[in-house]
């Protein structure tokens, strides 16, 4: 039989028919006038025999492949036209019709939410309040229905919804929505404990909210700072604009690079590094309904005044629209008062009731410290925090969603202490490793409903630091041993949200037409903003000393599965990610950071590199039953 060719071209517009340059040309071709000729080769892929051409094209010139096929004098067409395939052409998203799609979801209940994204896109306060309208049916839908409307808020928070389309609403009409929706979460955390944990992520998606008068400050505040530091043109008024027909979670960014752009003495490229850092860009800035145009610009007389004044304007944004804010959510809880001047409303917060005498003592140790280098008083004083919280936590309290956001917040901070001291464990005593992962692991305990398995680990590593004390030389192998332990109990929490959320992310960004790449990594940035992440972290760290010390192997098997395959050696994992490999391969890569995808057609991963296990890599390859070892060098 003769083979089978392949008649292409390449074309900048449809019907055009362009000879491919010589450096994409496959090997063997025959370069026509306008056209190119290239043969099928053979390949097989688990027994299958099939016919395959590969071409590889890196000029984005060219919009589309006009072609046909040829098998001696015959020619294959498409009917009488020619074949042709579109480079702008994405694929299609799945639909509500579509076969599988929606399964291990609620369904019905994501529908509903996609029914009414488009009137949810209007402004903050109709998704707040279409949300809090939801909220009885996510319930009535089990788990699945509450992970539903977290994927839905997370995709919001996370700025892949359009928050105001069109539509001027005031910041009391905003914050008094948020405050509806946080009560009907408040409500349900008080009677559905089961659904705790997940309820908690919920509430750090979404603004606090308060009642009128704290949502009226952000309007009114603006003006009297305008008037008290004469700055009533310019970025100012443009920003004012805003923050009165459409104020969101941006605004308490745009805040902070003013004021970081009045400490650094009036440094614009300052400015712009806080916006960017925190995902605002300039097109951003010019996609407001109120657009903002203008540049800070002040005078070196106005620095004092501003800063104090945006320093105090700060709360007002974050009692609104920041939840896990530390300082925010400590002011909300032991109460503060904002006095009134002229028409701007006055606003005081009391006290919640039923903490401790020395609650707010402790909170203020936590305050003063949270910027020390040295970390480990501050983690003990945030844990502690935690600690005295968790009763109230768990019962019918006063004011219960203010005490939640507390405790967010506090952990949030904790996770950011813990980062902030990597460098300083670098050098550190096995002891002082240990007991970091034992404050981490506390804190984990304390996030998480289902934490058996978690305080087990706590109690295990509690017991290495004593043999360590008792200088038992058993002590690396035990600590090894609950090292490995607490790996797989942070892998099979990484799995149990990943089987929980991940498929709801998937059809509910499908009907919303969210972008792919914040679909796929969806739950691995829930996991990865987690103290889940934080210990493995830490893990990762210790593992190399604790092998030493116990004189153990130096294979680390991240992902356990049995594979036969061609081994393929490469430098990099991120340099063949893209790439599809006809036979089922292994590959030996030099370099795995993490971050990258497993190509098609590879069954195992072999490096040198210690990736971590609730990495992205790490995650895709547990569910897609994909080999990932690494081997630890000393």
């Amino acid at each position: 039989m003769e083979p089978l060719i392949l008649h292409w071209a390449l074309a900048k517009n449809p019907g055009e028919w362009e000879a491919p340059p010589s450096s994409i040309v496959p090997s063997g071709s025959t370069v026509l006038d306008k056209a190119c000729e290239t043969s099928f080769g053979e390949s097989e892929l688990d027994g299958l025999q099939y016919q395959v051409v590969e071409i590889e094209l890196d000029d984005g010139r060219y919009k589309g492949m006009p072609f046909v096929l040829r098998r001696g004098e015959t020619w294959i067409k498409n009917n009488d036209s020619d074949f042709y395939l579109d480079f702008n052409t994405k694929v299609t998203k799945k639909s509500k019709d579509t076969g599988d799609a929606g399964k291990g979801t609620a369904k019905d209940f994501l529908e509903r939410i996609a029914d009414l994204e488009e009137d949810a896109q209007r402004s903050f306060m109709h998704r707040f309040n279409i949300a809090a309208d939801l909220v009885d049916q996510a319930r009535d839908a089990g788990l699945l229905g509450i992970v539903g409307l977290f994927v839905w808020i997370r995709f919001m928070s996370t700025r892949q919804l359009i928050w105001n389309k069109n539509y001027n609403v005031k910041p009391r009409e905003i914050s008094q929505a948020q405050d509806r929706f946080t009560d009907d979460l408040e409500n349900m955390y008080k009677s559905y404990p089961q659904y705790r944990e997940i309820l908690r992520m919920l509430l750090s998606a979404v603004g606090r909210g308060g009642e009128g008068d704290v949502g009226q400050r952000i309007r009114d505040e603006i003006l009297v700072i305008q008037r008290n530091n004469d700055c009533k043109g310019g970025i100012m008024e443009e920003w004012h604009q805003k923050l009165h027909n459409n104020t969101s979670p941006d605004d308490v960014v745009i805040c902070q690079a003013i004021i970081d752009y009045i400490k650094s003495d009036f440094d614009i490229n300052v400015y712009w590094d806080t916006l960017n850092k925190n995902g605002i860009t300039k097109e951003r800035l010019l996609s407001y309904d109120r657009a903002i145009h203008s540049e800070p610009k002040f005078r070196s007389d106005q620095k004092e005044g501003l800063l104090r004044d945006l320093g105090n304007y700060m709360r007002s944004l974050k009692a609104v629209h920041s939840g896990a804010d530390l300082e925010s959510a400590i002011a909300t809880c032991m109460g503060y008062k904002s006095e009134g001047e002229g028409f701007m409303v006055g606003v005081q917060i009391n006290p919640v009731n039923g903490l401790s005498s020395g609650f707010p003592d402790l909170l203020q140790f936590v305050l003063d410290h949270v910027e020390d280098k040295s970390a480990e008083p501050l983690l003990e004083g945030l844990l502690e925090a935690r600690v005295e919280l968790r009763p109230l936590l768990t019962g019918s309290s006063e004011r219960l969603k203010d005490l939640i956001f507390l405790d967010i917040a506090l952990d949030s901070t904790f996770r950011t202490a813990v980062e902030r001291s990597y460098e300083e464990l670098n050098d550190a005593a096995p002891e002082k490793i240990m007991y970091f992962i034992s404050l981490v692991l506390e804190n984990l305990a304390l996030s998480t409903d289902d934490n058996e398995d978690i305080l087990y680990c706590l109690k295990g590593w509690n017991r290495a630091m004593d043999m360590v004390k008792q200088k038992d030389d058993q002590w690396a192998l035990y600590a090894k041993a609950f090292l490995d332990r607490t790996r797989l109990a942070l892998a099979s929490k990484g799995e149990q949200y990943y089987n929980m959320m991940q498929p709801s992310a998937e059809y509910l960004g499908s009907l919303l037409n969210v972008e792919e790449w914040a679909v796929d990594i969806f739950t691995e940035e829930v996991i990865r903003g987690g103290s889940a992440a934080t210990l493995s972290a830490l893990l990762n760290r210790f593992d190399p000393v604790l092998r030493n010390v116990a004189h153990l192997g130096s294979w680390q098997v991240i992902s356990p599965v049995e594979v036969t395959g061609y081994i393929v050696v490469v430098d990099k994992l991120l340099s063949v990610q893209n790439k599809t490999y006809d036979k089922p391969t292994v590959l030996v890569a030099k370099s795995v950071k993490g971050e990258e995808e497993i190509p098609d057609g590879v069954v195992g991963v072999i490096t040198p590199d210690m990736p971590d296990v609730l990495s992205h890599v790490s995650v895709r390859a547990r569910n897609c039953k994909v080999l990932l070892s690494s081997q630890i060098h000393f």
